[in-house]
């Protein structure tokens, strides 16, 4: 006779507000979800109206959102593969480094023409394409930053972690799993912030897209932002900023304010480290009974009936182990190392039909161009190492102080977090006025507009590396009462160098694609230009001067190539093997 299963004695919790709210949140992202889908099946049309009424404005708003979030997404997954790849394999990084350094270097305007005809051709007759194109391109905003912050996360775990799991036996997907993710959690949250706010860069240029004659829309806050500043609408311009500043805090709360104090479980350390950081999503969330529902008990059988199949499980268990090296060798080996494979074919196929496509483009272009293209480069690189260099002298010290006071960086992170995703293009006319008002040409003028894109790339690298810290390094310079500057020179410079390395990469990328945004200023009707790289590209966009837009594009991405290969990769491998808390 089965006995039956003993009855629960925990009294189950009645549902309450926290799963109403729970309930609302699931609802309105389906609601949001649904609508957003009908755009997808929507007729193509090349310039769909947009609404400049204040009441369009919401359901705007929640369409770049969701745009935003799923480029997310599936910047994340990319990220995952790629940096767990090139770490994983050592000829998997000699490729796909210097591929991460290409796709970083080419400007939105190289993506952008050939994805959104692609795309359009090959779904004419609905809105497929050009939602698929303008979700493609925010990612390409968005994917670099996390790919490069997964794989630097990856190459720094301490080595002692390592040798535990391998010495534990543990699979690949459980180190991956229980060790790899977490390790790289917090870089994982603070770059997930700053890769939004790339995705937000462009979001007037995603969503209102001109190709010569060819004017792109959808409907979204960028495409109403863009008609707005296109009509010289003060007042719908003014709706539309106040609209992504509401976006912006809502995401701040709602989402990443959960995942920052999430990711805090998973910091390197043992100590206390001050008080525990809270959010009130998560505590809804730990309240609700919908949330945490799990299935009830597996029932057990009685324990002389488990004592009598003691032998047989012994059995199946060694005969397991004797299986395991054998099937993992022949089935995870085998499938990882193909799938590998067929990837690095398809990024090489890829690049050599690309190469094939831009040599036909360049071989129209006149020898004076070149000389154009040269000495445009030159005047914006030194404004992208201005910018960097200006941007550091304040991020890295604000960086350090937001990232060793917790009590400063709850009072921080939302304004923070809104001023980093505020699309700095759309402030780019006015941010012109008061620098013509104040007599400073564009020349510049363009200098200040690229650090408005590349300083929170080195902020937020900072803040989550010292954040990340071992508490104990900062308890023995207590022990020892090191004054502030030794303290700083000694333990916080050196903890955030690695990371710091990684935001100049990525902050120079974006300063070299705020380039185009920056050289090129519209204002209305009006055009402001400086002579410069950006400034060509984007005139030749404007013209669809695919010659000299390929011509652009090359040579920005042999410079941006040229320079990540001779400094900044031999610094991060500097503040891998000096600075790094891996010994």
């Amino acid at each position: 006779m089965i006995a039956a299963p003993p009855p629960s004695h925990h009294p189950a919790r009645r549902p309450g507000l926290a799963d109403l709210a729970v309930l609302a949140l699931v609802a309105g992202g389906l609601a949001l979800i649904i609508s957003f889908a009908r755009e997808f099946r929507a007729p193509m049309v090349a310039a769909v109206p947009i609404d400049l009424r204040p009441s369009a404005l919401p359901r705007y708003t929640m369409y770049s959102f969701i745009r935003g979030v799923l480029a997310l997404a599936i910047s994340y997954l990319f990220a995952v593969g790629f940096g767990w790849t090139a770490a994983r394999w050592r000829t998997a990084e000699r490729l796909l480094l210097p591929v991460l350094d290409i796709l970083q270097s080419v400007p939105v305007l190289g993506f952008l023409p050939g994805l959104v005809l692609g795309l359009v051709a090959l779904f004419p007759a609905r809105n497929v394409g050009l939602e698929l194109a303008a979700i493609l391109m925010i990612f390409t905003a968005q994917a670099w930053n996390l790919a490069l912050s997964f794989y630097n996360s990856l190459k720094s775990i301490p080595q002692e972690l390592r040798e535990a799991c391998r010495m534990a036996a543990w699979p690949e997907w459980r180190q991956f799993r229980q060790l790899m993710l977490p390790a790289a959690a917090q870089g994982l949250v603070w770059n997930g912030m700053l890769s939004m706010a790339g995705g937000w860069f462009f979001l007037m240029i995603n969503e209102a897209f001109r190709l010569g004659d060819h004017d792109f829309r959808l409907p979204g806050v960028g495409a109403y932002m863009s008609v707005a500043v296109e009509h010289g609408d003060s007042r719908a311009t003014a709706l539309a900023l106040v609209a992504m500043a509401v976006m912006i805090v809502a995401s701040d709360r709602l989402l990443w304010r959960p995942l920052v104090v999430w990711a805090q479980k998973y910091r390197l350390d043992d100590s206390a480290g001050g008080p525990a950081e809270e959010s009130w999503i998560l505590g809804v969330l730990q309240r609700s009974v919908l949330w945490r529902l799990r299935p009830a008990a597996r029932w057990r059988p009685p324990r002389s009936a488990r004592k009598a199949a003691l032998p047989l499980r012994r059995g199946i268990r060694r005969a397991r182990r004797m299986l395991r090296p054998r099937r993992a060798v022949l089935l995870v080996g085998c499938l990882t190392r193909g799938a590998l494979v067929v990837a690095l074919a398809a990024v090489a196929l890829g690049a050599v039909v690309g190469l094939y496509r831009v040599g036909r483009l360049l071989v129209h272009l006149p020898r004076a161009d070149w000389g154009n293209l040269a000495g445009a480069a030159g005047l914006t690189f030194l404004r992208v190492m201005s910018a960097v260099v200006l941007s550091t002298l304040w991020a890295l010290p604000v960086g350090i102080w937001v990232g060793t006071s917790p009590r400063i960086s709850r009072a921080l992170a939302p304004v923070i977090q809104l001023f980093a995703s505020f699309p700095a293009p759309m402030l780019f006319p006015i941010v012109v006025l008061v620098l013509a008002w104040l007599g400073v040409p564009l020349g510049f003028g363009a200098i200040a507009l690229m650090v408005l894109a590349a300083q929170w790339y080195i902020l937020f690298n900072v803040i989550s590396a010292v954040e990340a810290a071992p508490g104990q390094l900062a308890e023995a310079t207590l022990a020892f009462r090191l004054p502030p500057w030794q303290r700083w020179r000694k333990l916080y410079i050196p903890v955030a160098f690695p990371s710091l390395v990684t935001g100049w990469i990525t902050a120079a990328g974006g300063a070299w694609n705020a380039a185009i945004v920056a050289e090129y200023v519209q204002q209305g009707s009006a055009v402001r230009t400086t002579t410069g790289l950006g400034s060509l590209i984007s005139l030749a966009t404007e013209r669809a001067n695919f010659p000299l837009l390929a011509g652009g594009v090359l040579v920005m991405s042999g410079m941006v190539v040229g320079w990540n290969r001779a400094v900044w990769r031999p610094l991060a491998r500097l503040a891998q093997t000096r600075f790094g808390l891996t010994q």
